[in-house]
């Protein structure tokens, strides 16, 4: 299979400067491979949801010229395969029910791993309100093709994490590698900010019997106190002024250019550069 990456927003504001970094980056990187570069709306999550988002993000993309092939694809449109998915592993043992609270998940966390109060099954008097992934114990590693080799024990790191929320919303984790593996990605292109969720998803590619992707994860945008560039840090909408600003970012001195031949320019500098990085 040749290459496929894709781009894959939440809809819960308008592109900032981090966002659109990891947009130029991933499109950047397919196009230069002379592959497909895929949108996927990750709006799931309907509680966080901003109308109007998701429309606002495709025409910014398309001002800045990261235009997309095939169909906007809309997790929210998707739910049936989410199930189909659970199903599969509930049948196979590897989830189980879980009558935990947020806040008794909290109070009994070990360092941020859940401590397995349901692995041997529920409470007197409790009922089931999310589903976890049975977690094996061992390494799961890979190699990063900026980051290097990563390592993580997400038996120890994590412990069994949820795929069904007490909410009824599938959880990020299960939906992002339904989807890579339903649409054929090949490559992740995204934040630093989830390289640490990259061992979570692989051992529930494993379980699921699908393939892992490559991996890429660009530095993590930040403000002048440090902080990630997001809605919750106040981040200024990005747009295509920005682009110059991006390129230089991503490590690329772009010249004087604007629109199609600066992303002309960038798409040709990075083909002489990828062959730089494990791929």
């Amino acid at each position: 299979m040749g290459y496929r990456g894709r781009f894959a927003p939440s809809p819960t504001g308008p592109l900032h400067f981090g966002s659109l970094v990891a947009a130029a980056a991933s499109w950047l990187d397919a196009r230069a491979a002379g592959g497909e570069w895929l949108l996927r709306m990750e709006d799931l999550d309907t509680p966080r949801c901003v109308p109007g988002a998701a429309d606002d993000i495709l025409r910014t993309l398309e001002a800045c010229g990261l235009t997309w092939d095939g169909a906007v694809e809309w997790q929210s449109r998707r739910v049936e395969a989410y199930q189909a998915a659970l199903k599969c592993l509930v049948k196979e043992g590897r989830v189980y029910p879980c009558g935990c609270t947020r806040k008794e998940v909290a109070e009994g966390a070990e360092e941020g791993r859940y401590p397995g109060t349901c692995r041997g099954g529920l409470r007197t008097g409790r009922t089931a309100r999310a589903w976890r992934l049975r977690v094996r114990s061992g390494v799961v590693s890979f190699e990063d093709r900026v980051q290097g080799r990563q390592e993580q024990e997400v038996e120890r790191a994590c412990g069994d994490f949820v795929l069904l929320r007490a909410d009824g919303i599938f959880a990020y984790q299960l939906a992002v590698v339904v989807d890579d593996a339903w649409q054929g990605v090949t490559d992740v292109v995204r934040g630093a900010d989830l390289l640490s969720s990259t061992p979570r998803q692989m051992v529930l590619q494993e379980a699921l019997g699908v393939g892992t992707p490559r991996y890429l994860h660009v530095p993590v945008a930040a403000n002048g106190a440090g902080e990630k560039l997001s809605k919750q840090t106040r981040a200024r909408v990005a747009g295509v002024a920005d682009l110059h600003a991006v390129l230089r970012f991503l490590g690329l001195e772009a010249p004087d250019l604007e629109g199609g031949e600066l992303l002309a320019w960038a798409v040709g500098d990075r083909k002489s550069t990828r062959l730089n990085s494990s791929h």
